[in-house]
C-alpha cells in the first residue's frame, strides 16, 4: 500500500477564475516525461501522480517499494527533472510555461497554492500535471506555509516580498478585538501597498492577497480583522448568536436567535441551547423577557432597580424623565416597569425638588 503525500488544511482564501490554455497538459507532460531517464521517469510519475493513478506518493514510499533510501530516491528525482530542464522539448515548450506565467501574473503574481492548483486544473489529475509544470520551470517560486502566511507560488520576488510586508504591517495594525468592514480592510491595505504595481490593485486581487494571511480573516457577515478576535473566529452558537444579533441591530428574543442563526448561516441552533448558550456569555445581556442585547451596546446586566441605582450613583439625584432615559440606554424595558421599581420606597426616595435620589 503507498503512502500518499498529505494535503495541508488551510483556512479561507478567494478563488481564482478558470485558467483557458492554448496546449494540451497531458501531452505536454508525456513529451517532457520522455526527456527523462526511464528510472527517474518512474520517480517522476509516481511523486507527482503523473500516471493511471493520480495519488501522489511520500520519498519514503517509494523508497521502500524500491529497495532504497529516501535520499537516493530525492536525489533520482532532483536528476530527472534535471534532464528534462536540459531537453531539446523543454526548450520547445516555452510558450507553454509563458502563458501559465501570464495566468499567474493576472491573479496578481503571488497566489496561494490551493487557489492557484484549483483554478489550473479541474480534478486531481490536472492538477497534478500542473504542480509538476511549476516544479520544472525556474519562472515559478513556491514558498513552504508558514505560521503567518499558507503556501503559495509566484513569479515576481520584489511583489511577492513587498506582499509579505504589508499583510504583516496590516495585522499589526489590527487591534485584538478590532473588526473592519471589508472596504475599511481594503482601504488599510491599501496604505500599505505603496511599493506595489498599481496594474495588480483590484478588488479581487487584493482579497485573494489576504486571503495568503493565516492571521488575517473575515467572518460570515463579511466584517474583518484578526483571526483570533472573537467576532471573526466563529467556533460555535455563541458566536452566531453574537453576529446575528449584531446583524439586527437591537434586542432580540432567544428564539428569534435560534431562528436566524438557522436561515442566515444554514447552522441548526435548538432553542434551549441556543437561551443556555447566551446566558454563558458576557457579550449578551437579558434586557427583557427572553430579550437579549450585546453588551457593546452599553446595556448593562442586572435587574431594572440595580440599573437606576447605577444611574443615581454616576449622576446623583435626577427628575423621572432623565432616569427613564438613563435606563432605556442600559435595559430594553417599558416606563412603567421603571416607575414602579422608581417608587419602591424600599430603595429610592422623592426629594422636595422633585428628583429621585436612592434610599
Amino acid at each position: 500500500m503507498t503512502k500518499a503525500v498529505p494535503t495541508a488544511k488551510h483556512t479561507k482564501a478567494k478563488n481564482a477564475p478558470s485558467a483557458s490554455f492554448s496546449f494540451d497538459s497531458g501531452v505536454l507532460v508525456k513529451r517532457l516525461l520522455a526527456a527523462a531517464p526511464e528510472r527517474a521517469r518512474e520517480v517522476l510519475i509516481r511523486r507527482f501522480g503523473l500516471g493511471t493513478n493520480s495519488e501522489r506518493e511520500t520519498l519514503e514510499a517509494i523508497g521502500d517499494r524500491s529497495g532504497i533510501t529516501r535520499e537516493r530516491v530525492r536525489q533520482i528525482e532532483a536528476a530527472g527533472l534535471d534532464a528534462i530542464r536540459a531537453s531539446k522539448v523543454f526548450k520547445e515548450s516555452g510558450a507553454a510555461f509563458e502563458e501559465i506565467a501570464r495566468y499567474i501574473d493576472s491573479l496578481g503574481a503571488i497566489v496561494p497554492e490551493d487557489t492557484l492548483l484549483a483554478a489550473l486544473g479541474k480534478d486531481e489529475k490536472s492538477r497534478n500535471r500542473f504542480r509538476f509544470f511549476l516544479m520544472l520551470d525556474s519562472a515559478f517560486f513556491r514558498e513552504r506555509e508558514t505560521n503567518e502566511f499558507l503556501a503559495r507560488w509566484h513569479i515576481d520576488s520584489a511583489t511577492a516580498k513587498a506582499i509579505h510586508n504589508a499583510l504583516s504591517k496590516l495585522y499589526g495594525s489590527l487591534s485584538d478585538d478590532e473588526v473592519l468592514t471589508e472596504a475599511e480592510l481594503l482601504d488599510r491595505f491599501l496604505e500599505e501597498l505603496k511599493e506595489v504595481n498599481d496594474a495588480y490593485k483590484n478588488e479581487e486581487v487584493l482579497k485573494r492577497w489576504l486571503s495568503l494571511s493565516k492571521h488575517i480573516g473575515n467572518n460570515p457577515l463579511a466584517e474583518w480583522g484578526r483571526m483570533s478576535a472573537p467576532a471573526i473566529r466563529i467556533k460555535g452558537i455563541r458566536d452566531y448568536a453574537y453576529l446575528a444579533i449584531k446583524r439586527h441591530g437591537e434586542p432580540m428574543h432567544f428564539s428569534e436567535v435560534a431562528k436566524t442563526i438557522g436561515t442566515l448561516f444554514s447552522k441548526k441552533a435548538h432553542v434551549a441551547t441556543t437561551h443556555n448558550e447566551l446566558i454563558k456569555d458576557p457579550r449578551f445581556v437579558l434586557v427583557g423577557r427572553g430579550l437579549y442585547a450585546l453588551t457593546e451596546w452599553g446595556y448593562k446586566p442586572g435587574v431594572v432597580r440595580d440599573v437606576i441605582r447605577e444611574a443615581l450613583a454616576e449622576s446623583g439625584p435626577l427628575k423621572k424623565d432623565e432616569i427613564i432615559k438613563k435606563v432605556k440606554k442600559a435595559r430594553f424595558v417599558k416606563d412603567n416597569t421603571i416607575l414602579v421599581n422608581l417608587n419602591d420606597a424600599r430603595y429610592f426616595k422623592r426629594l422636595k425638588d422633585g428628583r429621585y435620589a436612592a434610599v
